[in-house]
């Protein structure tokens, strides 16, 4: 897999409470939901990435249907913008960090990509994703491998990739600055760090109509679509509103030494898709 693997420390069992030592974010079976006050600002809980986990897991056998119907299709249109960001070359080694279903993965196996790997940490996810590959031609299911991992920890050695992508899951991450450090150390010398990540639009009645929208529709049917119990629907509008703003990322990317960075707003400033290389 271009390099030894080494284990992966699941560093958040550090600061975890007893019931999630086995970092599934679940109680007697059941995933734990996230409480209104948590929801305040959900990126400073303690138990953040273990409740995000057992989100994941309790959502992802309905998440692309949701994905598609609150995006209004949309989430595709962004995922390949990011994919042309990065610039695919023949002959590429390509890293998809927080994978979950793979949509991202598999449209970068459908470029002149060598080898495609989507990384995540909730197996859930993960086996959703594995289930999307024999739809695709033989060719492009031929070039992925997914596998469960941390993006603080990447299981992989210095410069192993040209390209590594994370599509709407890094304010999901505990630390993102740890994980966007990893990514810098996985990518080759001139190689491309791809973000798709939600914003607040800029236009104040854009704002207005998206807050409404995320905080007061999207939660109820989103819900009813997927079962679920976990407040995952509440969770995510909450955690985008409470994230970096997109300045707030570009200086976090170039902190980490990343050069030309760039970012480009889509639909209206909802979702931004970062771009920055590796020098």
């Amino acid at each position: 897999m271009g390099g030894a693997e080494r284990t992966i420390p699941l560093t958040y069992h550090d600061f975890m409470s007893a019931e999630f030592r086995n970092g599934s974010g679940q109680r007697n079976g059941e995933a734990v939901a996230w409480t209104d006050p948590e929801l305040t600002n959900p990126h400073q809980s303690a138990e953040k990435a273990a409740k995000v986990r057992g989100m994941f897991g309790a959502i992802a056998g309905s998440y692309d249907l949701n994905n598609r119907v609150h995006s209004l299709w949309q989430d595709q249109r962004w995922r390949r913008a990011g994919v042309r960001a990065a610039s695919v070359k023949p002959g590429d080694e390509v890293l998809d960090v927080a994978c979950g279903t793979g949509d991202l993965t598999q449209l970068f196996a459908r470029t002149h990509a060598k080898r495609v790997i989507g990384l995540d940490f909730t197996p859930a996810m993960l086996e959703v994703a594995r289930e999307k590959l024999p739809g695709e031609r033989a060719e492009v299911a031929s070039k992925v491998q997914y596998m469960e991992g941390d993006a603080m920890a990447l299981p992989f050695d210095n410069a192993t990739f040209d390209v590594v992508s994370i599509g709407f899951g890094i304010r999901n991450v505990s630390e993102p600055p740890k994980a966007i450090a990893e990514f810098a150390r996985v990518l080759r010398p001139g190689g491309r760090l791809v973000i798709l990540e939600f914003a607040q639009p800029r236009n104040p009645l854009m704002r207005w109509f998206n807050g409404l929208y995320c905080a007061r529709i999207m939660p109820r049917t989103a819900t009813v679509i997927s079962g679920d119990k976990t407040g995952a629907y509440k969770y995510l509008p909450a955690s985008v509103g409470t994230f970096w703003t997109p300045r707030q990322m570009q200086e976090a990317l170039e902190h980490a030494g990343f050069r030309d960075v760039t970012a480009r707003p889509m639909t209206m400033g909802i979702c931004v898709c970062y771009r920055a290389l590796r020098p």
